[in-house]
């Protein structure tokens, strides 16, 4: 970008790149907050009616014990064990969400006239999450340097067995998902399971583990940025990659205790914003819209276009000519769609109506009725 576009469109690239990490981890605590939340409520109903007490101190907790420990780490690799108990727990909540769709036991779940509509105006802002989720650049270089023996062969493999695998998981998800509550879906899935199903509050705890363990690699893209810019502000000169390191693997005291202030900082500023938000959807739309597909369809496609010296309707650029005018569409179109609905009345800790004789809505907890309008199943109580 730089080479294109010059120092602005390095720091454009960099600004995306510190955005798309430090809103995924916002989006994080908004996760965990939500669905442990819930499974505490199970064992303590009373804490039903100040559920947004219960989110912050359960995000208050998990940010000091279990987050900022792993986010300390210096070199990306020591979370090779962690990955792959993340991907247990992911595999482990699909089969509990698909055991819940055979076995009919959320079948007085109602059908609405929307509940097998195909597609409406939401669609382009599920672009943007779609993107989000799969937009992998921002730490291609701390995962490739992190690699022993690291060569493109393998790392081809790697990104085509690990894409192909999240796209399997996420359709699976989506499916499943959908075909159990339809219309009434919400953001986050397991918001639709009812508070005392112990099997899914067993999914709930899996999937908080799944996302603390995957909280640690976006704050080491987000503290990598800073020391870059930082570096780069004082040597006024462009920071290389040392390619036979993890460029966060940082020595000397010095570097260690400037490497644990900025991740302290970064941690605890996503800590502070979180509780402003309840809303999961809107927070990964924004992400996915502003910073996912810039990232993984624009900028791409005017570095190529601006470095080729092929002409611009030349074959060889349409193609990026392409990523570059798909992009702008669903930026455009879906912030458009977005933006004034994004400040609503938003709100979790709601039991579904399907679930309103469980023990919890006896005790006074509010529950969404079954004539909810289907597109802001959120909005009512």
């Amino acid at each position: 970008m730089e080479a294109a576009y010059g120092k602005g469109g390095y720091y454009l690239l960099s600004l995306l790149q510190f955005m798309y990490p430090f809103l995924a981890m916002i989006s994080y605590n908004v996760v965990v907050g939500d669905t442990l939340s819930k499974v505490l409520v199970r064992f303590a109903p009373s804490w039903g009616s100040s559920m947004g007490m219960v989110r912050f101190g359960v995000v208050l907790v998990v940010t000091i014990f279990v987050i900022i420990p792993l986010c300390l780490y210096k070199n990306v690799s020591r979370l090779a064990k962690a990955s792959f108990l993340s991907l247990a727990c992911v595999v482990l909540i699909l089969m509990a969400v698909v055991y819940r769709l055979l076995s009919g036991d959320y079948g007085v779940v109602p059908n609405t006239p929307e509940s097998w509509r195909f597609a409406h105006s939401d669609l382009i802002p599920a672009v943007g999450i779609m993107a989000f989720a799969f937009m992998c650049h921002h730490n291609t270089f701390l995962v490739y340097q992190s690699m022993q023996n690291a060569t493109m062969e393998r790392w081809e493999k790697v990104t085509h067995i690990s894409v192909g695998f999240a796209w399997l998981v996420a359709a699976l998800f989506g499916i499943a998902g959908y075909c159990t509550f339809r219309a009434l879906s919400q953001g986050d899935l397991l918001e639709n399971y009812c508070w005392d199903d112990d099997l899914m509050n067993f999914a709930r705890v899996l999937f908080s583990i799944s996302i603390l363990l995957t909280f640690p690699i976006e704050c080491f893209v987000s503290r990598e940025i800073v020391r870059t810019q930082i570096k780069r502000f004082y040597s006024q000169e462009v920071v290389e990659y040392d390619t036979d390191k993890d460029p966060s693997h940082v020595t000397g005291e010095e570097d260690d205790r400037k490497s644990m202030i900025t991740t302290l900082v970064i941690v605890f500023t996503a800590f502070i914003i979180s509780p402003y938000t309840e809303c999961l959807g809107p927070v990964l739309e924004l992400n996915g819209l502003l910073a996912a597909i810039p990232l993984a369809y624009i900028l791409p496609g005017l570095a190529y276009i601006q470095l080729s010296p092929h002409s611009l309707f030349s074959q060889e650029k349409l193609p990026a000519a392409g990523l570059v005018l798909f992009g702008t569409i669903v930026t455009i179109s879906g912030a458009a769609i977005l933006m004034p609905n994004l400040i609503g009345d938003c709100r979790t800790g709601i039991i579904m109506g399907y679930c309103k004789d469980d023990e919890l809505a006896l005790n006074g907890t509010s529950f969404i009725a079954s004539t909810v309008e289907p597109n802001c199943a959120t909005d009512k109580i």
